[in-house]
């Protein structure tokens, strides 16, 4: 490997470095609590350092939405193809559970950690509304296309209640495994059994009768 392409690694290991402690310590103490100066102790490099890479924090917050949201929009994609919208909506919530369990880190910061509004959205590179872009829009596609179908229960006609629905009541299982960490109070089920068997449920309320 040449200088120029060892120099060009270590500066993306660097940025990886930069963005992850940034993650963590958003999550730890908040947005607002958060400093450059912070980041930069955290990875034992001077605040000088980080500014050579981002403008402030509120684009490293940005940059971290959009690979994390990015991120989920790609594990969405790779069930794209599956025909049948009940099929693709059970696999949804399935890649949902399995990025939120698997990047627990990564999932605080996008559902469960305060943002200044708007911040994400200004300059973002996700296009919203695009179903390989956007994971929500990628969501909301595969229930109206399941309601166009004849597919859910007649008085579910509302694409976005629906997706909203089915969004919380995962999100709502997964949040409360994450959150729990090693709380032994409860007897706690294994956290991926539990999140599948919901969607299950879920998706049972959901679809229309045949009989």
């Amino acid at each position: 490997m040449g200088t120029v392409q060892r120099r060009e690694r270590e500066k993306q290991e660097l940025r990886g470095r930069i963005l992850d402690a940034a993650r963590e310590l958003f999550v730890e103490q908040g947005f607002d609590a958060v400093t450059m100066r912070k980041i930069a102790e955290r990875i034992e490099y001077s605040p000088t350092a980080i500014y050579f890479h981002f403008r402030d924090k509120q684009t490293l917050l940005r940059e971290l939405c959009d690979g994390d949201f990015g991120a989920l929009a790609g594990e969405f994609q790779k069930i794209a193809a599956i025909a049948d919208p009940i099929e693709r909506l059970r696999e949804i919530g399935r890649a949902y559970v399995g990025f939120a369990l698997s990047c627990p880190n990564h999932y605080r910061l996008m559902f469960m950690t305060p943002k200044p509004l708007g911040i994400c959205a200004a300059d973002s590179r996700i296009a919203r509304g695009n179903p390989e872009e956007d994971a929500y829009a990628f969501l909301r596609a595969t229930v109206a296309e399941a309601i166009e179908a004849g597919r859910l229960r007649p008085d579910l006609h509302d694409a976005d209640l629906v997706s909203q629905m089915v969004w919380a009541g995962t999100h709502g299982v997964v949040s409360l495994q994450i959150a729990k960490k090693d709380d032994d109070w409860v007897d706690w089920r294994d956290a991926k059994t539990t999140a599948h068997e919901l969607i299950e449920v879920m998706i049972r309320g959901l679809v229309r009768d045949r009989n």
